[in-house]
């Protein structure tokens, strides 16, 4: 039986143009993605620390609520999996929550 899979070698010239263009846009746009997750991890670490100068819990759960929902609108208008786009949210959300609580007990 012969291997159906293309080697790197056989590729046509023109898709491996298209797959690196592709590729590279993907890698611009995953640079882009860390970057904007830094901002926003900057702007959630003065929350934090606004939190603990004022005694105010590391959650808010209400918040968070309707930071989903809107997401979740923004998915679908964007025509990205909702589902995906809150549990991606969820995780950051996680982590800023941590973040606040580490906040909260250097300030006690």
């Amino acid at each position: 039986m012969s291997d159906t899979r293309n080697d790197a070698s056989e590729i046509d010239p023109s898709v491996r143009a298209e797959l690196t263009r592709l590729r590279e846009s993907i890698d611009n746009i995953d640079a882009a993605v860390v970057h904007m997750l830094a901002e926003r991890f900057k702007c959630t670490q003065q929350v934090g620390v606004l939190k603990a100068e004022h005694h105010l819990p590391p959650a808010d759960p209400a918040r968070e609520a309707r930071q989903i929902a809107r997401l979740r609108e923004l998915a679908e208008s964007a025509k990205l999996d909702p589902a995906f786009a809150e549990k991606l949210l969820n995780f950051i959300i996680a982590e800023v929550i941590r973040h606040h609580e580490t906040i909260a007990d250097g300030a006690r």
